[in-house]
């Protein structure tokens, strides 16, 4: 029997159209190769890069301030590389949505500091995003800019290419600009380019590992997806996913994927490890897919199998699935499913994001598929767009 990705792969293309996923697979599937592009993209580019970031490091005070900023996907990006980033560059780093950095700017622009904002945007063309950026770059040019786009035709990189003093886009490959409503490879590739970034002192020494992550999604992605067809059969009405660290980035991004290709059919959230614990565990009940994605760091993954046996002893959900680093033959008795991406014993969480993600992802498109959607399109009612719809900008 095929596997279930390849299955939907290889129907005719007028079927493929006919039933709206001429795009969502392929683009899932292209991932792992896809991120070899995209670090090579950054290579290009590395030694513009290397001065830009040389003459932010050099400014005026010792402590400058980065805010890695998105809406939606793209603030789960953010989310994915904070831990990284903050350890390679020892500075101060943070998440910040663009949809709260518009409606709060004043709270979070601190006068006097230096300010890095590396941004990442899919299409370029996000309304808050192109306002935010549009609004720093005319009033406060003291704050400079990294934006991390697929589309070279986007406002964004228009934008930094006007000012080019200020401002530089990273513009990966236009084969991983989505054209499915739902970010896929565009969420992988813009966290290896900021992974590259993040690595961009010792980038060939990431390239190598990144060949290693692109052969082990290779992998997994086939795995993936015979789990995620398994899961998504049993008719689960809720998903629950946890992670922590860079993970707990992937949980979110998961839970997302499932509401966004479900048109909201099947309910979701995430959480951390710890966190499920206070409250949310009670909407855990016997229609819900339980995922998680299990920590390589020692510590962390001893909370984890602690709650992994409190799920297992209270007979919560009515499917558990978890991704390790490698196998893990101690919670093989607390779980139905286990996946493991078969890397080294300690690879560090945050380069795995791009992997874990693709369980997400898959589990997104088979349920938009069993709830009688189109993949490509799945919001008949037209509530969320490939591009989120232009708002009203108050200054």
């Amino acid at each position: 029997m095929a596997n279930p990705l390849q299955a939907l792969l290889d129907l005719p293309e007028e079927e493929k159209a006919a039933r709206g996923m001429q795009h969502t697979p392929r683009e899932i599937r292209q991932q792992p190769q896809s991120w070899r592009s995209t670090y090579q993209r950054c290579e290009n580019v590395r030694a513009e890069l290397l001065a830009r970031l040389e003459r932010f490091r050099a400014g005026k005070n010792s402590l400058p301030v980065v805010y890695l900023v998105g809406a939606g996907t793209s603030d789960y990006i953010g989310r994915a590389l904070v831990s990284l980033l903050r350890q390679r560059w020892a500075c101060e780093i943070w998440p910040v949505p663009s949809t709260t950095l518009l409606t709060d700017f004043d709270e979070f622009h601190r006068p006097g500091r230096d300010h890095l904002w590396v941004s990442f945007s899919r299409s370029g063309d996000s309304p808050e995003g192109v306002a935010l950026l549009e609004k720093a770059l005319e009033h406060y040019p003291q704050i400079q800019h990294l934006v991390i786009t697929c589309n070279y035709q986007g406002a964004m990189a228009k934008l930094c290419a006007a000012h080019e003093d200020r401002a530089f886009a990273i513009v990966l490959d236009d084969a991983i600009n989505d054209r499915g409503l739902a970010m896929t490879s565009s969420f992988s590739n813009m966290v290896v380019a900021g992974q590259c970034l993040a690595d961009l002192e010792e980038l060939p020494r990431y390239g190598d590992q990144l060949a290693e992550m692109a052969e082990a999604g290779s992998q997994f992605l086939w795995q993936a997806a015979e789990v995620a067809a398994s899961i998504t059969s049993l008719g689960c009405h809720r998903a629950c996913y946890v992670g922590s660290g860079a993970l707990r980035a992937v949980a979110d991004e998961s839970a997302l994927k499932l509401a966004e290709l479900s048109a909201g059919k099947k309910m979701t959230m995430a959480e951390s490890v710890l966190g499920l614990r206070h409250g949310p565990m009670s909407c855990v009940d016997g229609q819900t897919l339980f995922a998680a994605f299990l920590s390589s760091d020692p510590q962390r993954r001893s909370y984890e199998i602690d709650l992994l046996r409190e799920v297992s002893r209270k007979r919560l959900g009515r499917v558990r699935a978890v991704v390790t680093a490698n196998h893990a033959g101690d919670i093989s008795e607390l779980v139905d499913y286990s996946l493991s991406l078969n890397l080294p014993q300690n690879f560090p969480d945050e380069y795995r994001p791009p992997l874990d993600i693709m369980l997400g992802q898959l589990l997104g498109l088979f349920s938009s598929i069993s709830v009688g959607l189109k993949p490509d399109a799945p919001s008949p009612t037209g509530a969320i767009t490939r591009v989120v719809s232009p708002i009203k900008i108050y200054s």
